[in-house]
């Protein structure tokens, strides 16, 4: 369409009309308070408060308390913790674990999205290796999660492994009671792969799922028959076009495997599957088996027995923790350390000596009368 000289620009089909104003996306009064509550200290009955309310930003506040190494915020976290635990306990703790690869954020989502449709509230807790040499993490399942992350019913936390064993954070065990006291009645604890880790995780969980893969190889075997014994149902992941058939393969020969070895402590036998994350065939399976295995051992009195088991290793735990933090933080063995170590690496002194000789300076200082314990 031409406009002619006499032709106005109002009486034009080309232009452009003022819209109306949108409105605010966010409530800038809210969006003002969850910015303060970021940046203030909580007292602890704020702390427990905003955490039996299900507040997720108190709630993420509490467990950054949790993995501080700041002794005024682990005593804080202490404190809060008790006062939560009353209110904890109620959750159906899951263990995930598999090979590098098996597609474990993937698989979670996938589960995650399932649990949650039938109304149940889940926490993710998913561990990221850190570095030994920057002591720095990834921490990117938020962003491998991206249909979990924004549903409302889920929380996703991933932390730091700090260096601790296995790759498993040091603080994991409390942020489950915190978890718990929020609401959350399903908490999953992603491990960061195959190894040490398992064996930390199985200590603080019902149910230990093992992912594997059609065909992983023969490289894998020496690592499996530990992992397989703690397993309560191991489920061949990737179960989807070509692959179907060799995942009904691989199930079936986990499936023979298992039989030989000795019953669980639990009399639950272990089961195996096929899913598939991606297509989510599969996956209602896999969370059949985890209600079946709940009921089952809660029948016959394991699953509560399992549970003031994990109660006394963690304080049996939390003790060596202890222990093993005042030896190195004591004055006379942070002088004397590095001279022994000089002894024992010139071989004038064997290790175990060594040991023994920084152990019995260790207890000089603690029977010290200028110094009390």
């Amino acid at each position: 369409m031409e406009l002619n000289e006499n032709d106005s620009l109002e009486d034009s089909a080309l232009k452009v009309k003022e819209g109306i104003n949108q409105p605010e996306q966010v409530n800038p009064l809210a969006l003002e308070r969850a910015r303060q509550l970021r940046h203030r200290t909580l007292s602890v009955d704020e702390f427990a408060e905003g955490i039996l309310a299900g507040n997720r930003v108190v709630l993420s506040k509490a467990i950054t308390l949790i993995e501080s190494m700041s002794g005024v915020h682990q005593e804080l976290s202490q404190r809060v913790i008790e006062k939560c635990l009353p209110y904890s306990g109620k959750s159906l703790r899951i263990g995930i674990t598999g090979v590098p690869g098996v597609g474990k954020s993937t698989f979670i989502e996938a589960l995650g999205v399932h649990i949650t449709s039938q109304g149940h509230k889940l926490a993710v807790l998913a561990i990221d290796p850190s570095s030994s040499r920057t002591k720095g993490s990834i921490l990117g399942d938020k962003t491998r999660m991206e249909e979990l992350a924004v549903n409302e019913n889920a929380f996703i936390r991933p932390s730091p492994s700090a260096g601790s064993l296995g790759g498993v954070a040091r603080k994991t065990k409390e942020t489950i009671i915190l978890c718990e006291a929020a609401g959350f009645d399903v908490i999953f604890v992603e491990t960061v792969g195959v190894g040490q880790s398992e064996i930390a995780v199985h200590s603080m969980v019902d149910f230990f799922l093992l992912l594997m893969l059609a065909g992983a190889g023969d490289e894998l075997q020496g690592i499996k028959r530990g992992i397989m014994e703690m397993a309560d149902a191991i489920f061949i992941n990737k179960a989807d076009g070509d692959n179907r058939w060799k995942a009904n393969q691989s199930r079936l020969e986990y499936a023979n495997a298992l039989h030989l070895f000795p019953t669980p402590e639990s009399g639950w036998t272990p089961a195996t599957g096929t899913c598939s994350a991606r297509t989510r065939e599969g996956i209602p399976e896999v969370w059949n088996v985890i209600g079946k295995y709940e009921t089952f051992t809660r029948q016959n009195g394991y699953f509560d027995r399992k549970r003031l088991y994990q109660k006394s290793l963690i304080m049996l735990e939390t003790i060596a923790e202890g222990l093993k933090a005042d030896f190195y933080s004591t004055e006379k063995i942070k002088i004397l350390l590095p001279q022994i170590q000089g002894e024992m690496l010139n071989d004038k002194i064997s290790s175990y000596v060594a040991a023994q000789k920084l152990i019995n300076i260790y207890f000089d200082e603690k029977k010290s009368p200028s110094k009390p314990c």
